[in-house]
């Protein structure tokens, strides 16, 4: 597009009519959600469907968002061209997400009812962010007159739109807050009109999408207003770029001490080693803002940037590592095939700053990497949706194959994965193993795969895990003292079998996890009870005692924070039952026990 194309985009309508069309699109677009759920609701009509009712779902969605923000900037024909590319985009992807999880025996059809395909937010927020960057680099070119944008333009427009949309949603909420408002208010007279109108979807979905539409237009003709704040914004972050050097570097350093084994026993590292790389990299870009040479931010800041984007690549390299050990010990899943595109985009960040901190004066190619960083994420995420790698693909194949491999035993295999996270894919590898007849395994896993394919409710988790065996609870429980063992009939007993086994010790129940326990009387009867807490994280103690039919969870101890290492002293022997400082009373036979007020002052006192 040339300069002239832009000129003549800005001067294709007037202000006035740009407003119109903007929210004309506002209302269009509430007309069709409500269609939708309407017919969600009546589970016919366009619901009877799902490629249908997803695929509308979308389009309505996404569609006139995007041409409310690009109204007014882009010819008429650069506007119908992305427009119809994104509508190709949303249809595609609605379809795939359909076929992938609409299949024979899947899922129990309810009356045509195709809200299941909601429920994942991970369509909606993996197109929320492709059209994102898409719209931000299309707007960008039209502001350049370009087709590849600099990065000063792809900088203003996506903070525009960024802005632009944190700002409507609490628009919307306060919309909402004040119609309530007034409702009670005409409540307090007796006149309920305005509350029976709030409880209407007619009323409601309209009204809430026109507001949007109302809040994008606004922020986008304030283009001042909108800029004022993401300056003070940038700023704020800016400053706090120092300290989270401090911090992630205060944390590097302690690692050739500390060791990594502490890291790893979290199960949860690659998490936050992304989190607090995702944190250095808004940062690193709050203070860098357009790159402006002739604008540099103060010396501190200069510097904090400059090391902040050298740790960004420890860190990505240690989240690395520790994905790695997860998938060697459980093989792959879709969240950690989604961590493994989240390290892409890390790790491309990591390179990018780091080659930039390489250079001499400001850190200019920040601005490069930015832009290749963006395109690489939209083709990232346009291939997690093809069956190539398709998260539910790929980790169905990786547990068939620790199966075949005997790296997981068939009275171990979770089928319940399978059934509600494999989509077609593990159905198919379900139906496979339903028809096995050979192998001394075979019998199992029929049974198994019968049991997982006759589930129509992802949450019920009955059966879902394999009954441990006492030797697999042996392998995951540490007794204190050392050379103890906790009694036979404890470990052999099917904890999955007991009401809310959910909230007991993940190492009574699944192959894996790690406890520690310790055999203490806690209630002088003479008898001995169990004390377990889970390896990670140490916040409390489950207490189980014998009673006539077994053994029974009867409760949980708090660990207060901040009051040492309770667990090292309980390691060491230092822990023995003591008389409550309140017994219970005793009102007509029925036991009241005192409720504290939570953990006061005195909790560590000795």
């Amino acid at each position: 597009m040339t300069q002239q194309d832009t000129s003549t985009a800005q001067n294709e309508d007037t202000p006035a009519a740009v407003a119109r069309w903007r929210l004309f699109a506002g209302l269009l677009q509430g007309g069709l959600l409500y269609a939708l759920y309407y017919s969600l609701k009546q589970e016919a009509g366009l619901a009877s469907n799902a490629y249908v009712f997803l695929t509308l779902f979308l389009l309505a969605l996404f569609v006139p968002l995007l041409f409310v923000s690009a109204f007014g900037h882009l010819t008429r024909g650069t506007l119908l061209r992305w427009l119809l590319c994104a509508s190709l985009v949303c249809v595609a992807l609605a379809v795939g997400d359909v076929w992938r999880m609409d299949f024979v025996g899947n899922w129990k059809r309810d009356g045509g009812n195709v809200s299941r395909f909601l429920s994942d937010g991970w369509l909606l927020l993996a197109t929320a962010a492709g059209f994102f960057i898409a719209q931000a680099m299309i707007l960008a070119g039209a502001r350049d007159g370009r087709r590849l944008p600099s990065y000063p333009a792809c900088f203003e427009a996506a903070w525009k739109l960024g802005i632009q949309f944190a700002f409507a949603l609490p628009f919307v909420g306060l919309l909402w807050l004040i119609l309530w408002l007034g409702a009670t208010l005409f409540m307090l007279v007796k006149l309920s009109f305005l509350r029976t109108l709030l409880d209407q979807a007619w009323f409601v979905i309209p009204v809430l999408a026109f507001a949007f539409s109302v809040a994008l237009h606004v922020t986008d003709v304030r283009p001042r207003i909108v800029q004022g704040i993401r300056g003070l914004l940038l700023t704020l972050l800016s400053w706090l770029l120092p300290l989270s050097v401090l911090l992630v570097g205060g944390f590097l350093l302690t690692l050739p001490f500390i060791g990594l084994e502490p890291l790893w026993a979290t199960r949860h590292a690659t998490t936050v080693l992304l989190s607090a790389a995702g944190v250095l990299i808004v940062l690193i870009n709050a203070t860098f803002q357009q790159g402006e040479v002739t604008q540099l931010p103060p010396r501190i800041l200069q510097l904090a940037a400059r090391i902040a984007c050298v740790l960004l690549l420890p860190l990505v390299v240690i989240a690395s590592h520790a994905l790695t050990l997860r998938v060697g010990q459980y093989g792959w899943s879709a969240d950690r095939i989604t961590a493994v595109a989240c390290l892409l985009v890390a790790t491309a960040y990591a390179i990018g700053y780091l080659w930039a901190a390489c250079e001499r004066g400001w850190l200019t190619r920040i601005a490069q990497t930015n832009v290749l960083t963006a395109l690489w994420i939209v083709l990232i995420l346009l291939v997690l949706f093809t069956p190539l790698a398709d998260p539910a693909r790929l980790s169905v194949n990786s547990q068939m194959a620790r199966l075949e491999a005997g790296k997981v035993s068939a009275a171990e295999f979770d089928f319940h994965y399978l059934r509600f996270e494999g989509a077609r894919y593990g159905n198919t590898a379900l139906q496979e193993l339903k028809s096995r007849s050979e192998g001394s395994d075979a019998e199992t896993l029929r049974k198994g795969a019968e049991a997982a394919l006759a589930k129509t409710n992802k949450w019920d988790r009955s059966d879902a895990l394999p009954a441990l065996s006492a030797a697999t609870r042996q392998a995951n429980i540490t007794v204190y003292p050392k050379g103890r063992a906790l009694p036979a009939d404890f470990m052999a007993q099917d904890w999955m079998a007991e009401q809310n086994s959910y909230i007991l010790p993940e190492c009574l129940r699944r192959t894996g996890r790690r406890c520690e326990a310790w055999m203490l009387d806690m209630n002088a009867d003479g008898r001995e009870e169990i004390l377990i807490a889970d390896a990670s994280p140490n916040q409390q103690l489950i207490l189980f005692a014998r009673e006539e039919k077994g053994w029974r969870s009867m409760g949980w101890l708090s660990l207060p924070q901040g009051c040492g290492d309770l667990l090292k002293a309980l390691r060491e022997g230092h822990a023995h039952a003591v008389t409550p400082r309140f017994q219970d009373l005793d009102a007509g036979g029925t036991r009241l026990t005192l409720q504290t007020w939570g953990m006061d002052a005195n909790a560590c006192n000795k």
